[in-house]
């Protein structure tokens, strides 16, 4: 079912499906909710499945200048509110979902049961990166997302995926094209501001599941190994024939890895 909430004068495009825990999926950058798809099918038989496009994207307001990653987290807060979740979810964020966690977990502890880190990390842009995001954002503005959509494939998907299941980058990359270029803009402009966040992961209390892609180029294996041991509670599985898009390229891995989770949660 989709839904449509407002936060703060802002349209939200939320799907929301089942019954029982809450478990909350946030979408990379800069994609919508129907990444999840597979997620959504799998654990809405079992859990209360909330998938919101994040503010810019998808079917939800679009946005402009800076959304730094503690904006996206409070329209996030704000959701749960506007849908009546009283319990913490699980929250599953994948890559600016992740990075989008990182805030949501100091912000709003309280409505947090645990964290699935989906090839994220937990360290700032470099001076570089930061560089190169403001260029991209430049572009996309002058141009539109079409270079976007064509350099991100390779970047997002392991050389497996590009063979073997072409017609998933290529719905990936149509999502990317039709994504509001002030938004991609404003989420490049707040992913390069975002803090450093290895200095707070040793305070994270909450169980945590760390999934990475053995082809990640962008949040590599050993990256995210270092950000596991560095959270007190925390596993760490990584994902064979993928690469920054694990939930997407292998649904039924990764599911069985979340399931596996929370079923130790229990």
């Amino acid at each position: 079912m989709l839904l449509t909430k407002r936060v703060d004068g802002r349209s939200f495009n939320i799907r929301i499906e089942g019954a029982g825990e809450p478990i909350l999926f946030v979408h990379g950058f800069p994609l919508d909710q129907t990444m999840w798809n597979h997620q959504i099918d799998h654990f809405s038989k079992s859990l209360q499945v909330i998938a919101p496009d994040l503010r810019g994207f998808g079917e939800s307001s679009p946005a402009e200048g800076t959304v730094e990653m503690k904006d996206f987290a409070d329209d996030l807060a704000g959701i749960l509110d506007a849908l009546e979740i009283k319990k913490p979810v699980h929250f599953c964020g994948l890559s600016m979902g992740g990075y989008i966690a990182w805030e949501f977990v100091q912000r709003h502890p309280g409505k947090v049961k645990s964290l699935i880190l989906c090839d994220t990390k937990a360290s700032p842009d470099s001076e570089e990166a930061k560089a190169n995001r403001e260029q991209t954002a430049q572009r996309v503005l002058a141009e539109g997302p079409e270079f976007l959509a064509i350099a991100m494939a390779e970047k997002l998907f392991s050389p497996h995926t590009i063979a073997e299941n072409p017609d998933v980058v290529k719905r990936t990359q149509s999502l990317i094209r039709s994504t509001n270029p002030n938004s991609i803009a404003a989420a490049l402009r707040g992913m390069a501001v975002r803090a450093d966040m290895d200095v707070v992961l040793k305070s994270i209390d909450v169980p945590t599941l760390a999934i990475v892609g053995e082809d990640d180029q962008l949040t590599t294996p050993d990256v995210m190994k270092e950000m596991a041991k560095g959270i007190s509670n925390a596993q760490f599985v990584e994902v064979q024939q993928a690469g920054h898009m694990s939930p997407l390229e292998q649904p039924k891995f990764v599911n069985q890895a979340i399931e596996d989770f929370l079923r130790s949660l229990s």
